[in-house]
């Protein structure tokens, strides 16, 4: 070899492999999608129930929507009480039941509505306050406390006929 030839310096440009490319362009795809995805706002949900739940409200155990069946009444069916066995044990609101309160068990009310309870039978009403979620036999529309019962004359019987008025959610 002559001198000349070795003066010659070859410069040769490395090349990157495509397949290395390709995950680089992966890598940064990716990267931006979990970037723009993990910002995005969660969905907002109101306390409450929608104006068809309230209006029509479905049975949790049957899922058939329940339909007005008495004039000024929100809902007529059959009403019972529970009391002692569940007397200072959380409801489904998180507070702790207490028999001696008027309150009461609804389905699809929301917690916190005040409801009107006319036992069909004497005419007597009470005001109670939804707390809880019940009753959970497919003949009741709602339990109330012992001393809602006590007010409307249930505790004799322990069940009875009665009109639900929605006063205020």
């Amino acid at each position: 070899m002559s001198r000349d030839q070795n003066s010659i310096v070859e410069i040769r440009v490395r090349k990157r492999p495509v397949i290395s490319s390709l995950i680089r362009q992966s890598a940064l795809l990716f990267s931006l999608m979990i970037l723009y995805f993990g910002c995005a706002t969660a969905p907002r949900y109101t306390r409450g129930a929608s104006e068809r739940e309230i209006s029509r409200p479905e049975n949790k155990v049957t899922g058939r929507a329940e339909r007005e069946t008495h004039g000024k009444y929100y809902q007529v069916g059959m009403a019972s009480y529970y009391a002692n066995k569940f007397h200072g044990r959380k409801t489904a609101n998180g507070e702790i039941f207490n028999m001696n309160a008027l309150t009461a068990a609804h389905p699809v009310l929301p917690f916190n509505t005040v409801v009107k309870v006319t036992n069909l039978k004497t005419g007597r009403s009470v005001e109670v306050r939804i707390n809880d979620r019940g009753p959970f036999s497919k003949k009741r529309i709602i339990d109330l406390s012992r001393a809602a019962a006590k007010e409307i004359g249930l505790i004799e019987s322990g069940v009875g006929k009665v009109g639900l008025q929605v006063i205020r959610r």
